[in-house]
């Protein structure tokens, strides 16, 4: 797959590249994507953790009041839920949110976000860009975005690491996300209008799954 590699105000750098059909031409499927950004989303969640029940607190267990005679409930543990400092009555249980997937479903999973990218569904568009070379000025950034018209949310992934000039600009802009091609995932991409690659992130996203 043939595409025209942009300057970063959406002029045309006078060049192509070739994407891998392997990566960028799958036929994505709903139901792959969804379990991965299910897998995502879970493994985002913490530990919700449990309250303590009656066997859980440090209460005496010892009859505090006779059985009979006293004019109150029979009661023989400080630790039952009616008194303050007692266990709770039906309390929340712990949870872990740690669940596994395939390795080749996540992989396959990134390669139909991408593919749906570059394929444009429901809208969405791949941009491939020359560089990140910027002066590290927001204004500027910002202008150059507005001209480019990617969209109102964008995600910019770059190579081995973001270019800091970039990375600086970028860090005041709403709607505009940036990320090393090791962290390139599948929520991510799938939330964005455009996606934004760089020369040296598709060539770091094509070795990542032909290495």
């Amino acid at each position: 797959m043939k595409v025209q590699v942009l300057n970063l105000d959406g002029s045309n750098a006078n060049a192509d590249i070739e994407l891998s059909d392997d990566v960028f031409g799958i036929e994505p499927r709903a139901d792959i994507l969804h379990r991965v950004v299910t897998w995502q989303l879970e493994n985002r969640r913490g530990i919700a953790r449990a309250t303590r029940e009656r066997s859980d607190v440090a209460r005496t267990g010892k009859k505090f009041g006779k059985q009979k005679g006293g004019g109150t409930a029979r009661h023989g543990d400080r630790a039952a839920p009616v008194f303050i400092g007692g266990g709770k009555a039906h309390g929340a249980r712990r949870r872990e949110f740690d669940v596994s997937l395939n390795k080749k479903i996540r992989a396959l999973g990134l390669k139909m976000a991408l593919s749906s990218k570059a394929q444009g569904v429901a809208g969405v568009k791949l941009v491939v860009i020359d560089s990140l070379d910027v002066d590290g000025k927001t204004k500027a950034l910002v202008g150059q975005l507005a001209k480019a018209n990617f969209g109102k949310k964008i995600l910019v992934i770059d190579g081995e690491a973001v270019n800091d000039n970039f990375a600086r600009a970028a860090r005041n802009i709403v709607g505009v996300n940036v990320l090393p091609a090791i962290g390139a995932n599948v929520y991510d991409i799938l939330k964005h209008d455009t996606l934004v690659l760089t020369r040296a992130a598709v060539e770091k996203l094509e070795a990542r799954f032909n290495g």
